[in-house]
């Protein structure tokens, strides 16, 4: 088969302003105080909470009213971890049970939403019968919804009436030509509209919809999917576009197109964004709109922390038949809060000083400043072993003060505590994006990647496990000077984000 090569649309009908700079992502204003307290303890919103909170999402919505190139739902893939994914689907009621049990299994969870695996409001009986449902039992939770938009404008005071307030709406681009070569149909007013028309016909509903939830009071998220060649040049209008209409918060995911998923893309050779790609695109976004950049790409029945999902083996065979104590669990929510917002007031001092990256720069100023990046699963502790990383905080440190810089993402090289060593690739990769960095901080490392590192020129270190970020950051910087060892800074990762 040969590829499919898109054309330049994207980046000929835009109008795309220069590459932003970091100092440029800086003049987002910050969030309201209102919005910032109701985003406090979502995973999904705030990029702070997901080191802390959970979230579930109930698979009830089977049917999907659009067709796009880069989708193919299927069932069963408890390996594959991609939205529209799911192992089993849900009635309401089998979905109200198992978020229940989860709950009183899982009490840092705050969201519970629906993603699919086709659209939530594709299936509007199914969808709001289980928010119904789940409202009625566990008024504590955020209810959230994704959609694709097409019925949305009509629904909105459906979701309003249910107790939703934050939904995501998957916005690809502004411009039908574009949409035309993202959407091969939609279904519409009982038929199938295909090309162009259907694309307007989309990003029109699209625009109502974000308009009649922002009128509402409902937090809109806006997810957008970069796709190179078609929309990624395109993308900064679309973030404008939201932002002027109301939408908080832009999240670009890149591409999934591999062709054992089967979808168009991947079976036409339609490539992925390279990480660089995903940052400029990121970058040029970012200098309008605030933008999530530590989404994971969730299945649709994905359950617990962000990177470290737990539904497969939260299955509804896996949950006791017995009802719920309801009073009995939301209690041990709220106990679950308040211990977690202890622990973070705690860690604020050390949160006061974080600034953006743009704020630091490429380069440092301070000569006696290092760069150390740790492995955490809850933003406060050095509490997770290396291998299992997903992500890696870094932060710049000085005689005088701590300062988080940035994110790394990267390929976890570990599958369990006691698979390591399969991943090469990943550990190769990780190891070149830590260039830069001067120390690894972890609570566990194995043999392996310990002399990869030290033959990098970065020091691991895994003898601070659960110890606070900034007390080890400290002690380690103290232990680097002693010992004349400090590396100072003289350019940041190049894959690290703000």
């Amino acid at each position: 088969m040969q590829p499919w090569v898109p054309g330049s649309l994207g980046c000929a009908r835009s109008s795309i302003p220069a590459q932003t700079t970091g100092a440029e992502t800086d003049g987002v204003a910050p969030l309201p105080d209102a919005v910032r307290a109701r985003v406090h303890d979502h995973p999904c919103y705030s990029e702070g909470a997901h080191h802390h909170y959970a979230r579930m999402h109930l698979a009830v919505a089977p049917a999907c009213n659009i067709q796009c190139h880069y989708c193919n739902r299927k069932f069963d893939c408890s390996n594959e971890s991609r939205p529209g994914v799911v192992s089993e689907l849900l009635t309401p009621e089998q979905a109200a049970h198992k978020a229940m049990a989860v709950a009183a299994r899982i009490p840092q969870l705050t969201v519970i939403g629906i993603a699919g695996p086709g659209d939530p409001l594709a299936n509007p009986e199914r969808t709001f019968d289980t928010l119904r449902l789940v409202r009625a039992r566990a008024p504590d939770m955020k209810l959230c919804v994704s959609t694709n938009g097409l019925a949305l404008p009509g629904l909105v005071d459906d979701l309003v009436r249910c107790g939703v307030d934050h939904v995501t709406i998957t916005i690809n681009c502004v411009d039908p030509e574009i949409g035309a070569m993202i959407y091969p149909w939609i279904f519409w007013q009982n038929r199938r509209v295909k090309g162009r028309r259907a694309a307007e016909i989309l990003i029109e509903q699209q625009q109502k919809g974000l308009e009649a939830l922002v009128a509402h009071g409902v937090l809109v998220k806006v997810n957008s999917v970069l796709i190179p060649g078609v929309n990624d040049c395109h993308l900064s209008q679309v973030s404008r576009v939201v932002k002027a209409k109301g939408a908080f918060l832009h999240n670009l995911l890149p591409l999934i197109a591999e062709p054992s998923h089967g979808t168009f893309f991947g079976l036409m050779g339609q490539r992925p964004p390279t990480a660089e790609e995903l940052s400029a695109a990121q970058d040029a976004c970012g200098a309008d709109m605030r933008l999530m950049r530590h989404c994971r790409q969730c299945r649709a029945d994905a359950i617990g922390l962000l990177g470290d999902d737990r539904g497969s083996g939260l299955r509804l065979a896996d949950l006791a038949e017995g009802e719920v104590d309801d009073r009995a669990a939301m209690e041990a929510r709220q106990a679950a809060r308040a211990a977690i917002e202890r622990s973070r007031a705690a860690a604020r001092p050390a949160a006061e000083v974080l600034v953006p990256l743009a704020a630091v720069g490429r380069r440092s100023e301070r000569a006696d400043a290092v760069l150390m990046a740790v492995a955490s699963r809850d933003g406060t502790c050095v509490d997770q072993h290396f291998g299992q990383a997903s992500e890696l905080l870094v932060y710049e440190v000085s005689a005088r003060r701590a300062v988080r810089v940035g994110t790394l993402q990267v390929e976890p090289y570990c599958s369990g505590a006691d698979a390591c060593g399969g991943g090469d690739a990943a550990l190769r990769a990780t190891v070149a994006v830590l260039a830069g960095c001067a120390v690894l901080l972890c609570a566990q490392i194995g043999y392996e990647p310990w002399r990869r590192l030290e033959a990098a020129g970065i020091q691991p270190n895994g003898e601070h496990a659960d110890e606070p970020i900034d007390a080890t950051l400290r002690a380690v910087y103290r232990e680097l000077a002693e010992a004349g060892r400090l590396k100072p800074v003289r350019s940041t990762p190049d894959r690290l984000t703000a």
